[in-house]
């Protein structure tokens, strides 16, 4: 080996004070690498499988299989509970969901579990407004919101538009009023 490429290790590693023989390139069994060679180039497979290639599945599995495709979903669903008596698995047992909302159970929903929950906040939008009334709505909508005259008179501009948003529903009906008395017509959604 050379002492040139000896000086740079030693120097580049003099301040974490290891051993030189610890280094890969002075074990028994190091092979430098040939600087001509090309790179390997690997062929990956077209999915990862973390367990590997399986054997293929025997005709004994495919026939059972296919007995079991054609049963009625009836007796499709004793499967399960007649396997685990046989091959004499422990039952597994319900988790307790007591507190949890876990929404509509098997996707279905009952009349008794129908319960709308009752919107609390409202937005209240401007459908439209009479063209010599437009001046009232503009001073109208800087009322109730802390807009300046330009960002009102813009806002009216792009009818139909959304004035207040999240407002309970007294304020949405009172908002609305102001606006119907003045020529213009609000809706609450």
């Amino acid at each position: 080996m050379k002492l040139a490429p000896l000086c740079r290790i030693s120097r580049a590693h003099f301040s974490l004070k290891t051993n030189l023989s610890q280094y890969r390139c002075f074990q028994p069994d190091f092979v430098p690498r040939d600087p001509k060679a090309k790179p390997i180039k690997y062929k990956y497979p077209a999915f990862y499988d973390p367990y590997g290639p399986r054997p293929p599945t025997s005709d004994k599995i495919i026939e059972l299989a296919e007995k079991i495709a054609s049963l009625p979903p009836e007796e499709r669903l004793q499967i399960g509970p007649a396997l685990r008596d046989r091959v004499m698995h422990p039952k597994l047992e319900p988790i307790s969901v007591d507190g949890m909302d876990l929404g509509t159970p098997h996707g279905g929903s009952s009349k008794a579990e129908e319960k709308k929950v009752e919107k609390t906040t409202f937005d209240v939008k401007l459908e439209k407004f009479d063209a010599g009334a437009k001046l009232k709505v503009i001073k109208e909508i800087r009322s109730f919101t802390d807009l300046g005259l330009k960002e009102a008179k813009d806002l009216v501009e792009k009818v139909p538009v959304i004035l207040k948003q999240q407002v309970t529903k007294d304020e949405a009906n009172s908002i609305i009023e102001k606006i119907k008395a003045v020529g213009g017509v609000a809706v609450m959604e």
